[in-house]
């Protein structure tokens, strides 16, 4: 008898121990974006988590590696992340996704901000992604046609609309096949302005200027994140009416932006970590599309450009910066 007390009180011990051990346990993340960790996204992110319950230093660490507006980057520091044994990673746009992608068929991949993973290539469909990436895409539909809509809607004497994009980027490129199509339906003429690092700014503002473009639309990529200040200074000095994707460029200056609200995607997207640290697949995990896209209006920098927003826009508004 004695022996089988001394057995029991073993066997409630190690249970007790085991019990301890996994309430211990400390997961490490991957994050891989393109700017800082002081970043807006970032912070999102890390807001997310802790509402969820994590504490960064105590039952998480997240292990930050920022390309700097260099898409090159990502490779390497995708592989040092897969190297640090991490339990998830999260990835920023869509050249970190497929960085990410390439470096491990195993670690899942939390992805946000990607345009158009399906047809990138990055899932196999969004309600089944498959693989080991599931996240959040931050466009559905006809998204970047209604940045052109919505710029001819503020300016309809604008004839002429150059794209400054990312070339390397994949999901700039699907972008840009849409404007094309709205470009066509809406009679405007496009013009291209290819950035594929910071000291392309420059000579495309100058082609922009010399091709005498009414208008201007920023798709949103590493290089234009990393250089996001640089970008609506050259747009101010141009006296250019420009739309943005993302609502950073207007909070810094911009003119107006359509898109979703990406601090909101990167909070949902820790709920995706959080599903996938308690054991849920990737693959089980739809991709989810945004619901509702804001459009911003900066009144106060079209007032110190010289120029002026029809009321029927701003009454479209979701928010106007006076």
């Amino acid at each position: 008898m004695r022996y089988k007390v001394i057995a029991f009180l073993l066997l409630i011990l190690t249970a007790v121990d085991l019990a301890e051990a996994q309430q211990a346990k400390v997961s490490r993340i991957g994050y891989l974006g393109a700017t800082t960790p002081g970043s807006a996204p970032a912070e999102a992110f890390r807001q997310g988590l802790r509402d969820l319950g994590y504490v960064e230093g105590k039952n998480i660490i997240i292990e930050y590696r920022y390309a700097e507006g260099v898409n090159e980057r990502f490779a390497n520091l995708a592989a040092e992340l897969v190297s640090l044994k991490v339990d998830v990673i999260l990835t920023g746009g869509t050249p970190a996704t497929q960085a990410a992608k390439n470096a491990t068929q195993t670690v899942p991949i939390v992805m946000v901000n990607t345009v158009d993973p399906v047809g990138t290539g990055l899932v196999a469909s969004l309600a089944r992604p498959g693989g080991n990436i599931t996240g959040l895409t931050n466009v559905s539909g006809e998204f970047a046609g209604k940045l052109l809509e919505l710029l001819k809607e503020a300016f309809p004497k604008v004839s002429r609309v150059a794209v400054l994009w990312d070339p390397a980027n994949a999901g700039n490129a699907l972008s840009l096949g849409e404007i094309k199509v709205a470009a066509r339906a809406l009679q405007i003429t496009l013009q291209s302005a290819e950035v594929h690092g910071p000291d392309d700014f420059e000579p495309a503002f100058s082609a922009i200027k010399k091709e005498r473009a009414g208008g201007l639309i920023v798709l949103r990529n590493v290089i234009a994140s990393a250089y996001l200040a640089r970008i609506v200074d050259s747009t101010a000095k141009s006296r250019l009416p420009t739309m943005y994707t993302q609502s950073d460029y207007v909070d810094a200056g911009g003119l107006m932006s359509y898109g979703p609200n990406l601090a909101n995607l990167y909070r949902r997207a820790a709920v995706y970590v959080d599903k996938i640290l308690k054991g849920t697949k990737p693959a089980e995990l739809p991709v989810e599309q945004p619901t509702k896209f804001e459009f911003i209006i900066n009144l106060k920098a079209a007032k110190q450009i010289g120029l002026t927003i029809p009321p029927t826009v701003l009454a479209r508004a979701d928010k106007v910066i006076k």
